[in-house]
């Protein structure tokens, strides 16, 4: 074991944490209207809640356990014969899973932002954690242990396929999650009100950028000089990504607003995440350029030409990016274009014909969406019992 490397990982794992609750919750909590508010808070803070026990379960052997190059198997469940002394690398396993849990609370609460405002509480807590199993599972074992998309033999691929901290296990996964709840939700019946506090939005926001140092920085599993450049050009990518949404926005519209540059923000730290480990700053510059653009332009896509109500963008900056990062990496030469296209293609159909599929199965013991007088008055009275303020609009 190595103390440095073992109090990184304790750091990152906090970091990681942080950047859902509190991160998250407020970037998402303060894009909806002001009567939907604490229902998105809920979201976020229940499925962390139920991701912890799931990972411990079951969920954390699937994605690392010893079976085969499907799935981890059931040998660590409830981390049976795991202790204080067994080691991942350099570093406690006991730690290894508790930062990997952390990627497996965020990823589902990412989908959060694509339902908001019209989806029953008892879906998205079944929903959620049939997809951590069953979908992010399962892709975090291909990619990450040892699995199909690894490379060597068995594997799909000659070549393993690069992801460094999740732009496929994370970001793709989902986005496409995202993309098919709300085609199956269908739209909200106001789609017109404003973001209720876009200074959440900002503050959340920025605990995402802060916590992505972790996200991305502890992914290197040491302190060291990797850890290091992952951090930086994570930062780099976030500040370029920023700076040309706000522009691109400017140009189109005569005015650069605060949702805006912050939502560019998060388009350049997903589009970074799996070419953090590879890439220089200013590759990761030219990375955080593009997003910035490419992601605003794929909002507007989705929106308006597929007129899918991904309400808060999930799959036009978290998907797409991820996907965008991914193909970078093959652009810099820092991975093979076939594993890399391929493990997109390949994890992109299987997470919409399980999202697909578990939607539906979760639709039959949980309705999908609330009904229209609950819509009406906002989730966070009718499923909840509370407002956040006395006069919620």
């Amino acid at each position: 074991m190595n103390g440095a490397d073992t109090a990184w990982i304790m750091v990152a794992t906090a970091l990681v944490l942080f950047m859902t609750i509190p991160g998250l919750a407020l970037f998402y909590g303060g894009l909806v209207r002001s009567r939907n508010v604490l229902s998105v808070l809920m979201h976020c803070f229940a499925i962390t809640c139920l991701m912890s026990v799931l990972w411990l379960v079951v969920g954390y052997s699937i994605a690392f356990g010893d079976g085969n190059m499907i799935w981890g198997g059931l040998g660590k469940m409830f981390l049976i014969g795991i202790d204080t002394d067994t080691l991942h690398g350099t570093i406690p396993e006991i730690l290894f899973f508790v930062f990997q849990m952390t990627f497996a609370i965020i990823t589902p609460a990412l989908i959060v932002g694509a339902y908001v405002e019209r989806i029953t509480f008892g879906f998205v807590m079944t929903f959620s954690g049939l997809w951590m199993l069953l979908v992010y599972a399962p892709v975090a074992h291909w990619i990450w242990g040892g699995g199909l998309l690894s490379g060597g033999e068995g594997a799909l691929f000659a070549e393993a396929t690069q992801d460094f901290a999740g732009g496929i296990v994370v970001h793709e996964t989902a986005g496409l999650a995202a993309l098919v709840i709300a085609f199956l939700l269908g739209p909200r019946k106001d789609k017109n009100k404003p973001p209720h506090n876009p200074g959440y939005v900002m503050i959340g926001a920025s605990m995402l950028w802060v916590g992505w140092f972790g996200f991305n920085g502890g992914s290197q599993l040491s302190a060291d000089g990797g850890a290091a450049m992952a951090i930086t050009v994570t930062h780099i990518s976030a500040a370029t990504a920023s700076l040309t949404w706000a522009l691109w926005e400017r140009m189109k519209y005569g005015k650069s607003s605060m949702v805006g540059i912050v939502t560019g923000t998060i388009a350049g730290l997903a589009s970074i995440t799996p070419a953090s480990g590879y890439v220089s700053p200013v590759e990761a510059m030219v990375i955080g350029a593009v997003a910035g653009i490419l992601c605003q332009e794929a909002c507007v896509f989705v929106r308006g030409k597929l007129r899918i109500d991904d309400t808060l963008d999930v799959f036009a900056v978290h998907g797409l990016g991820g996907i965008f990062g991914t193909l970078m990496i093959a652009v810099f030469g820092k991975g093979d274009w076939t594993a890399q296209f391929g493990a997109l293609v390949v994890v992109g159909v299987f997470t919409i014909v399980m999202t697909f599929v578990l939607a539906k199965l979760t639709a039959l013991i949980f309705p999908i969406r609330v009904g229209q007088e609950e819509e009406f008055n906002g989730l966070d009275i009718t499923a909840h019992g509370e407002r956040a303020y006395d006069h919620a609009s």
